[in-house]
């Protein structure tokens, strides 16, 4: 099946958009929260777990699987799908962020970046071609062009050097695409200089890509910074082809972008937080490891119906956690997740009634004025 998005509703009384995205795997609903699988799996819990909860897309990190185990060994053992046995769409991230991140270790020029792996040190070169050529062999649906993701604060001379070398390496990368089964899709950068941003995204469009991604986004920058580029970068891209806001975020960030005509999230936050004690709920965040739930026979969060809220309470989970038991990190992990599916179902729901304005005002009153400790 040849990828398609269907922009089938967009909020009277908010930008907030409902939409549905094909690929050769299956359907994603939009807006959506992508669990992060870095290394071909989220961390603690199967596939089948996924299912259960309702996530119906994956990523996957290019730089993480070339280095481990290998493209051409997963191409040989049948593509990701196969490999992590996933039937539903994944997309996969070219790598660009970890570029930034681990800046220590590489160099940027014309042909692409010369790094050395964080693993064992060995010498290698990541071209957009290569980018494209990795993705591919892993199957990917939705693959992601190779970009120069800079850093905040950034000049404005430096973050239009490194825009003018993303667009580049954007054009090889859809000259070396192949593959009529995986989408491609640019990447927006720019930093925050907003009139950078509307001028990358109007070079992509040019270009011409099946959908689009803003990057270089939540990286230190302040929050009213990160939704007011986000919001202002989407309004320059096409409305009928899907938006994808990388690494962001926090269940405010969501909801808050969401309102800004954002169709795609994904964040390690859920599975990096439960790993270290920190749960999702509909009233804010809850730190289990507190002494305050040693006693405490309730559910994580009394509005969530997932496994973990149906099961356990937070008595037990703080046990776990305490005790270090590998069990803490995966109930823990699957209530985060639940949680953060649950929520973009909620506001598909709200879209589609024409009540997303008001599904935000409620999202805003019900959570604490800080945080659980």
């Amino acid at each position: 099946m040849a990828f398609s998005f269907d922009l089938r509703k967009t909020d009277r009384t908010a930008g907030a958009r409902l939409g549905t995205i094909s690929t050769a795997h299956g359907k994603i609903e939009t807006p959506v929260f992508m669990p992060v699988g870095t290394q071909g799996a989220v961390k603690a819990v199967t596939p089948e777990e996924l299912e259960s909860i309702g996530a119906e897309v994956v990523l996957g990190n290019t730089y993480h699987l070339f280095l481990r185990p290998g493209h051409e060994r997963i191409r040989r053992l049948g593509g990701l799908h196969k490999f992590m046995h996933w039937s539903r769409p994944i997309l996969t991230d070219s790598g660009g962020y970890q570029v930034l991140s681990l800046s220590a270790l590489r160099d940027i020029e014309e042909e692409g970046v010369r790094f050395r792996s964080h693993i064992d040190g060995s010498a290698h070169v990541m071209t957009p071609e290569l980018a494209v050529e990795i993705q591919e062999a892993l199957e990917s649906d939705i693959a992601m062009v190779l970009d120069e993701c800079p850093p905040y604060p950034v000049s404005r001379a430096e973050a239009t050097r490194s825009m003018g070398l993303t667009l580049r390496w954007a054009k090889r990368c859809l000259s070396a695409k192949t593959r009529s089964d995986t989408a491609l899709f640019g990447i927006v950068q720019g930093g925050t200089y907003e009139d950078l941003r509307a001028e990358c995204a109007a070079s992509l469009v040019e270009i011409g890509f099946d959908g689009y991604a803003l990057g270089g986004l939540s990286v230190g920058e302040p929050k009213e910074m990160t939704y007011a580029t986000a919001a202002r970068t989407a309004e320059a891209l096409p409305r009928r082809q899907p938006r994808y806001l990388m690494g962001v975020g926090t269940p405010e960030d969501m909801v808050e972008c969401i309102g800004h005509g954002i169709d795609m999230f994904d964040c390690v936050m859920p599975t990096r937080n439960a790993r270290n004690g920190t749960l999702f709920t509909s009233f804010g965040k809850l730190a289990i490891k507190n002494a305050r739930y040693a006693d405490d026979p309730g559910p994580v969060d009394p509005e969530c119906g997932c496994y973990t809220c149906r099961h356990y309470s937070r008595a037990y989970l703080r046990h776990l956690y305490m005790a270090r038991e590998i069990l803490a990190s995966r109930l823990n992990t699957l209530h985060n997740l639940a949680y953060y599916v649950g929520l973009m179902q909620r506001a598909r729901e709200a879209i589609a009634a024409d009540e997303f304005g008001e599904f935000r005002k409620e999202f805003f009153n019900k959570r604490h004025q800080e945080d659980i400790k």
